[in-house]
């Protein structure tokens, strides 16, 4: 048109004026009123928006794209170059999946290839986070399902993915050891929801245990990774809902018995359904273990005790028996026990705090962990020593009238009166308190041992550190020094801590397995061996893999003659001493009983330590009745039954 309003809605140039307006920058941006004239004059009034733009509004607009433009480049960068690995290997696992097959755990026998633990297969529901429905309706619908197979709240189910990945392809496990009707639920589910996972798996059925708890702190238990360990053990190879070994044998020879995990390689299709194996790495089951345990000859020693120990009204106790000639334990009871059962599928919260709160501890293995004082035990050291350094032979004589008396304490023998005459032979048969105060500690002219002398020949006989058993958490004991003494107690050495120590009594602590052992040296002529549980190691087919062989810690601490008097004097401890009640079974015995005091509240320690055939030694027997009182009556019988059943079936 003429006034070219069809190519300019204004009709009219910036600053032009226009019926006494003008547009100008001032006006840019703001509502203005403009006379609009048409060709016949008139004039119509009009709002318009300038759609004129300020150069420092542009420029604000190109730095907002520019920098948007260099923060997708670069985004798109870091995307490819520095995470490309890891999103190639996301898109790649939307078709390839790689599945872990776990390896069977390997079993364990007793001597005679009893079998003492079996893997029992069953069921568990797992879920995959990178296959879970994107949909939040279907999602719910899942997890409602899910809640009503397993139990758990859907609030526990949403914990228990929490802290996975979205991406992640780990299965999360949600339920185990599921029974019928919850694994045909689940594989039901599985068809509707490739997230759902319905895995064999299998759980350690220990079968002995329920009958014969002691074998609980052989055998131990596996339980479920502990969350601070997680790390530690995929590094290893680990499953994350792998079970471990937790104490005892499962724990110690846990990478024996663990075996290695297989994986096979799965094309899946969108929906996550497996289509086709690609490739398959077996796995390699764990190693079976054979042990120097005799089961039969622990039922016995452990009805035994338990009968003694109901009878007395006593709630704790152990026995040690092992061949002295190779350092086998054939035994290794204490009591109370605990059926580990309960922690192979998941213990209870009820079952854990009945078990901790329990004032006998069934879970402490009194055998090789608990420290006592050694009661007259103690003795057969001291009486090699004398004998070793030439203080004493066996036909020195000392005269018990009842103690001795060092300025204005006393130092009693256990008997009234006192023993009278005493050799090194009665002195051990009898227990006779005042000889070994005398070889120990020395009397007016008299030098005995020494407190550093009676030290240096214990540890030698493996007192104050553990011997290495191949079990967790063996104790080692305690032998007092006067060092010791002035650090811990401000006190200095006097020479009744000497004599206290010299029977056995005052600060020394020893474990069962520590006065067995020493009792094997004496039996077998004077070597010291490592105690040791497994003397077998097989293949997944019981091939023989490798065999345990006796290990010498040491000999020739004690000359053989010197043993042989020791010996001698245990004989008479059964044929005219203490031991008598030892002394109507079929075998010859050797033995020697204590009574630790430890308490002025409670009742000693009762304990018995015993080896035969006296001639050919081939067991040692060592039991401990916690406050038993007098060894000769309450550790003695559990002796005497054990070593009636071995003359007759062993």
């Amino acid at each position: 048109m003429r006034n070219g309003l069809n190519s300019n809605p204004f009709g009219l140039a910036a600053n032009r004026k226009f019926d006494g307006y003008f547009l100008n920058d001032r006006q840019k941006g703001k509502w203005f009123e403009v006379d609009l004239l048409n060709e016949k004059g008139s004039g119509v009034n009009k709002k318009v928006r300038d759609s004129f733009v300020s150069d420092r509004i542009i420029n604000f607009w190109m730095i907002v794209l520019i920098g948007g433009l260099l923060i997708l480049g670069g985004r798109t960068a870091y995307m490819q170059v520095i995470q490309g690995d890891h999103f190639r290997a996301v898109a790649e696992g939307n078709r390839i999946r790689i599945r872990d097959i776990k390896a069977s755990r390997g079993v364990i026998y007793d001597r005679y290839q009893n079998l003492l633990l079996e893997n029992v297969s069953s069921f568990s529901l797992a879920i995959v986070p990178v296959d879970l429905p994107n949909d939040e309706i279907e999602l719910t619908t899942l997890l409602d399902r899910l809640s009503q197979i397993t139990g758990k709240s859907v609030e526990e189910i949403n914990d228990l993915l929490a802290g996975q990945s979205d991406y992640s392809y780990q299965p999360v496990i949600l339920a185990e050891n599921l029974n019928h009707d919850q694994a045909t639920m689940v594989e039901i589910i599985s068809s509707e929801f490739p997230a759902v996972i319905l895995r064999s798996a299998s759980f350690r059925h220990y079968l002995t245990t329920p009958t014969l708890p002691s074998l609980s702190h052989i055998l131990g238990y596996v339980g479920k990774i502990e969350e601070n360990k997680k790390a530690d053990y995929l590094q290893q190879g680990y499953l994350i809902d792998d079970y471990v070994g937790k104490s005892g044998l499962e724990l110690f020879y846990e990478k024996t018995l663990k075996g290695i995990n297989g994986k096979e390689q799965v094309e899946v299709d969108a929906f996550g359904e497996a289509k086709e194996i690609l490739a398959r790495q077996e796995p390699l089951s764990g190693n079976n273990l054979v042990l120097t345990i005799d089961s039969e000859l622990q039922r016995v020693a452990e009805e035994s005790l338990n009968k003694v120990l109901t009878s007395q009204h006593k709630g704790r106790g152990a026995v040690v028996i092992m061949n002295p000639n190779s350092g086998e334990i054939l035994s290794l009871v204490s009591l109370p026990g605990f059926d580990n059962n309960l922690f192979s599928q998941g213990i209870s919260q009820e079952n854990f705090s009945n078990l901790i709160n329990d004032e006998n501890k069934p879970l402490f293995n009194r055998a090789i962990s608990g420290e006592y004082p050694s009661g007259s035990t103690f003795k057969l050291i001291v009486a090699a020593a004398a004998l070793q350094e030439g203080l004493v032979n066996p036909n020195t004589g000392v005269n018990s009238s009842g103690g001795i008396s060092v300025g204005s304490w006393f130092f009693p023998d256990w008997k009234a009166g006192g023993h009278g005459w005493s050799n090194l032979y009665k002195a051990l048969a009898e227990s006779v308190n005042t000889y070994f105060y005398l070889i120990g500690g020395g009397y007016n002219d008299f030098k005995g041992l020494g407190i550093d002398k009676i030290r240096a020949y214990a540890e030698k006989l493996g007192l104050s550190k553990p011997l290495n058993i191949d079990l967790p958490n063996e104790a080692a004991g305690f032998l007092p020094s006067p060092e010791w003494k002035q650090e811990a107690k401000g006190e200095r050495w006097y020479i009744g801590d000497t004599y206290n120590f010299s029977i056995g009594q005052g600060d020394i602590l020893v474990t069962p397995l520590q006065v067995a052992n020493w009792t094997a040296f004496f039996a077998n002529g004077g070597v010291l061996y490592k105690p040791y549980l497994v003397k077998e190691v097989l293949d997944s087919n019981n091939n023989v893999i490798s065999e345990i062989k006796p290990t010498i810690v040491s000999q020739g601490i004690v000359s053989v003659e010197n043993i042989k008097a020791v010996n001698r004097g245990l004989r008479q401890g059964v044929t005219d001493g203490s031991s008598r009640g030892l002394s109507n079974l079929p075998i010859k015995v050797a033995a020697k009983t204590g009574t630790a005091q430890w308490s002025s509240k409670y009742e000693p320690h009762a304990w018995l330590t015993a080896f035969a055939p006296y001639d050919n030694p081939q067991i040692v027997v060592t039991v401990l009745v916690e406050e038993g009182e007098e060894g000769s009556t309450v550790a003695l019988p559990v002796a005497r039954d054990i070593l009636l059943w071995w003359s007759q079936h062993r």
